[in-house]
């Protein structure tokens, strides 16, 4: 039996089907991007890239969260 993936990973696979990116090439443009709170990030990737506001929140707090771990 396999753990269940929990927390903004969980969206991942529904992320890269919807939006036909692989969620590393998210966190490459949330990386690049001159923005570092996470709800301008949000707003902009929402803006720009039409993303939902669930699945823009679930890569921007992934993405900060390894950030933070390096």
């Amino acid at each position: 039996m396999t753990d269940a993936v929990k927390g903004p990973a969980s969206y991942f696979p529904s992320i890269e089907q919807k939006y036909g990116r692989p969620v590393a090439e998210w966190k490459d443009l949330i990386r690049a991007s001159p923005l570092t709170k996470h709800m301008e990030i949000v707003a902009w990737l929402k803006s720009e890239h039409a993303v939902g506001h669930g699945h823009a929140n679930a890569l921007v707090a992934h993405t900060l969260a390894e950030d933070k771990g390096k």
